[in-house]
């Protein structure tokens, strides 16, 4: 018999195994070990693409612990007088199932950047922060600025609090159907040296 019969066969009788009905336990079983098998799959993945979200993780590598988590840890999203912080994910992720694991998934091929040593230095990351900064810019108006309107609302704000300039713009921003990265640029990080404030044209 030659090589391909023999292939032939040989996979004929594993598809069979797999088609063939069980003799040794019942659909029941079946049924519940491939649940409890999906449960577990989910649950552990799950946990891992939260233990992805937190600050310690985002923070793990030099390249973000050495240049804009150290600026964002001058902000107010860092520290404030209701004592809630602010952490990367909450800005940089979304909350929906959906758009997260597009996100994830972007955010892995991201990982480029390090293993090719793109941005390892000071230097090399203040070359990029212009592109870095005005991509995250685009994404954010993309999607309506969704992560920061998670906790920011223009219908919760209470506009007699603002000062008269913050009451002006919001309103503004809210008949224009703008949202929060339109104007609160820099928020978090420092602005590219290159950057323009489309005000001060």
């Amino acid at each position: 018999m030659d090589d391909d019969a023999s292939g032939s066969s040989g996979y004929k009788r594993w598809k069979g195994t797999l088609l063939k009905p069980s003799t040794k336990y019942s659909v029941l079983a079946l049924l519940s070990i491939g649940f409890l098998i999906g449960i577990l799959f989910l649950g552990g993945f799950n946990t891992g693409m939260e233990a992805t979200n937190t600050l310690e993780f985002c923070t793990g590598c030099h390249e973000m612990h050495d240049n804009v988590y150290q600026e964002y840890r001058d902000t107010i999203h860092w520290a404030n007088r209701t004592g809630v912080r602010v952490t990367c994910s909450d800005c940089h992720v979304p909350k929906d199932w959906t758009h997260k694991m597009a996100r994830k998934i972007r955010a892995s091929g991201e990982l480029w950047a390090k293993f090719t040593g793109r941005i390892d230095t000071k230097e090399k990351f203040e070359a990029r922060r212009s592109e870095l900064a005005r991509n995250e810019w685009e994404r954010m108006e993309a999607n309506g600025s969704a992560e920061c309107r998670n906790c920011h609302s223009f219908d919760n704000m209470v506009a007699r609090k603002q000062n008269p300039r913050a009451q002006k713009k919001h309103a503004w921003a809210k008949q224009e159907g703008k949202t929060c990265i339109h104007c609160h640029k820099g928020i978090a990080h420092l602005l590219p040296e290159d950057y323009r404030d489309p005000e001060d044209e």
